[in-house]
């Protein structure tokens, strides 16, 4: 049977909601830590590459979960197209100025952007298990979702997917979540969209958004369902109590876990010179940089080498 097409939004200068959803071929539960971690560096380099805005994800073990807003192509720049192009091959490559509505386009397409972040992925993966052969299961879904409570809801499922799981108690605990993400790292590099879909969870007050969307995470994922697990009672009445702000302690213990996976931790100078040391051990071609850890000063962290 011929496949249905795909829903994609195309009306000009309309941005447009997805949540993607995509599961591996493989049996059991193939994506381990290390894996995790490279997904979402790899959606973090396309996310930069693509006009698009994430709104938040989640790595699990056997598929992931993508809620972002794609840009019409309309509404993207020739500058911006070109800026783009140098991001994805390089400065030094000349930009085909003859190419320039297919880049556009390019740029702008759903299916391009998972399209490169799965094969990207499976390439990584294959390299790393000696295999060869389909990595994905069918082609991705994906469904058009209304700005405002649709959005807030679907964000709410993406975060909660770990707690539904069993594999944590609460939703920021578990790092390959966008919630974990804001949390644990600080929203690095500003990854993750400020848009969090309700409008009571807007204005320029960040710490005011994220207690407002907790208290709905929260919520939300205290309601009992069929074969899942759920938060708790009395951890739902702990953060209540707390009015679902995080503690100045409780935040440093997330971002603490955040690095528990460095390879290195010190400072800026002791980090890039046992880096220098162990060089040719790291799974890459580029130089690593070191990250400043958040809330401690002159403190810096470099990931691991390896996941053994």
């Amino acid at each position: 049977m011929p496949r249905i097409p795909r829903m994609v939004v195309t009306d000009t200068g309309q941005k447009a909601a997805y949540h993607v959803i995509s599961r591996t071929a493989l049996d059991g539960l193939p994506f381990k830590r290390l894996e995790k971690d490279e997904l979402v560096r790899i959606i973090r380099r396309f996310s930069a590459v693509y006009a698009v805005d994430v709104v938040g994800y989640a790595i699990m073990g056997s598929h992931f979960h993508l809620l972002v807003v794609v840009m019409p192509g309309d509404m993207v720049s020739d500058e911006e197209v070109i800026r783009r192009f140098h991001l994805l091959y390089g400065e030094g490559v000349m930009f085909p100025e003859a190419r320039l509505s297919d880049y556009r386009e390019r740029f702008s397409s759903l299916s391009a952007y998972i399209k490169d972040i799965k094969q990207t992925f499976s390439n990584f993966y294959n390299r790393r298990k000696k295999r060869k052969g389909t990595l994905w299961g069918e082609r991705f879904k994906s469904v058009i979702v209304q700005d405002g409570n649709a959005l807030t809801n679907c964000l709410a499922y993406i975060d909660l997917n770990a707690v539904r799981a069993g594999i944590v108690k609460r939703p920021e605990e578990y790092r390959w979540c966008s919630l974990g993400y804001r949390i644990q790292s600080g929203n690095q590099e500003n990854f993750l969209s400020a848009e969090l879909g309700t409008p009571e969870f807007g204005g320029t007050d960040s710490a005011t958004q994220l207690r407002s969307y907790r208290e709905f995470v929260y919520h939300v994922g205290a309601i009992e369902k069929r074969g899942k697990a759920n938060i708790s009672k009395e951890i739902l009445e702990k953060e209540a109590a707390a009015d679902f702000n995080l503690p100045r302690v409780q935040r440093f213990r997330y971002r603490s876990r955040y690095f528990t996976d460095s390879g290195i931790i010190g400072s800026r100078a002791f980090v890039e010179t046992t880096y220098g040391m162990f060089k040719d051990r790291f799974q890459t071609r580029r130089d690593k940089i070191p990250e400043a850890i958040e809330g401690i000063d002159g403190m810096y962290s470099l990931k691991r080498l390896v996941d053994v």
